[in-house]
């Protein structure tokens, strides 16, 4: 089985479940999962986890991303994108630095309301299936992070711009509440994923390269591993007394662990509250994500990546 991480490149067209069941046919694996919804429309990064490394998959959607995306002023739809029904359209006189004080005003913490045409589920059913069934329910606002944006251009009614955003954020809903800032309103036209965590878009292979690289036996070279996700994390090696504890994933304490690149016998190690390290077993491989608990002195599984 084949298990790690591939950056796929999406192109547009493609649902994330696409992606997935061309990968199945692709490596002849069933066990891969995606790590985060892109509509068809949208293009670009888009982590697939295989094999063990699908455990991976809820922590990846956590991650923060970012994006290029273009709206355009004066037309709004059901969808908040291109793709949706017009709902209304307006003449647009706003000037360009009226609408870049109000792009940049969404930098920062705001509530933002997820849009009907979601995977979102309200008692059990996904908010775009009541869309297309001509139902509009309440949604709660949700509060959402927008640390950086970078407006590209402005050629009005166009405006391009790159987000920085966290999890659970719409960039099509916030290219809509831009448009009602200013009063006309406004629909996404295009929207790229360029960065989830630390893959950016210069990784990225679309599913033609993954399958050529697949028939030249090469899958390896752009095959990324489980611990990649974790690199700002401290790498710890079990200790001899530690062995059966983490194949059974238990808790671990201080002196059963030691610094990966230490020479063996390293004095106790010591750790910072709630700190996280990456786990590798005596022969150097990755298989866990451990937690410090300071009120208990030792170390508990956060996730393991055993076969």
């Amino acid at each position: 089985m084949v298990n790690g991480i591939i950056i796929i490149n999406k192109e547009q067209g493609f649902t994330s479940f696409d992606v997935v069941a061309k990968l199945r046919g692709i490596v002849k694996q069933k066990k891969i999962g995606h790590t985060g919804t892109l509509d068809p429309d949208a293009v670009g990064v888009l982590p697939v986890c295989l094999g063990n490394a699908t455990k991976l998959c809820d922590l990846l959607t956590d991650k923060s991303k970012e994006y290029v995306t273009e709206f355009i002023l004066g037309k709004t739809t059901d969808t908040q994108d291109i793709s949706g029904k017009v709902l209304s359209e307006h003449e647009v006189t706003v000037s360009e630095s009226e609408v870049r004080d109000a792009v940049m005003s969404f930098v920062g913490a705001y509530d933002q309301i997820p849009p009907m045409y979601s995977a979102l589920k309200i008692n059990g059913k996904k908010l775009y299936e009541l869309a297309r069934e001509g139902k509009v329910v309440e949604r709660k606002a949700r509060r959402v992070e927008i640390p950086e944006i970078e407006i590209e251009s402005v050629q009005l009614p166009y405006v391009k711009m790159r987000v920085a955003c966290s999890k659970g954020t719409y960039i099509r809903t916030l290219c809509a509440d831009i448009g009602d800032k200013l009063g006309c309103g406004a629909t996404m036209t295009k929207l790229q994923r360029t960065q989830v965590g630390p893959f950016v878009l210069s990784d990225a292979y679309t599913l033609s390269e993954v399958e050529q690289l697949v028939l030249e036996d090469r899958l390896h070279e752009i095959l990324r591993s489980s611990d990649s996700v974790f690199g700002s994390y401290r790498a710890c090696r079990v200790k001899e007394q530690g062995i059966k504890m983490l194949r059974n994933g238990n808790k671990l304490f201080p002196n059963q662990v030691e610094e990966k690149d230490a020479i063996q016998g390293h004095e106790k190690m010591f750790f910072e509250t709630d700190e996280q390290v990456r786990i590798y077993n005596e022969q150097d491989v990755f298989v866990a994500i451990y937690q410090y608990k300071k009120d208990e002195r030792c170390l508990k599984p956060v996730k393991m990546f055993l076969e």
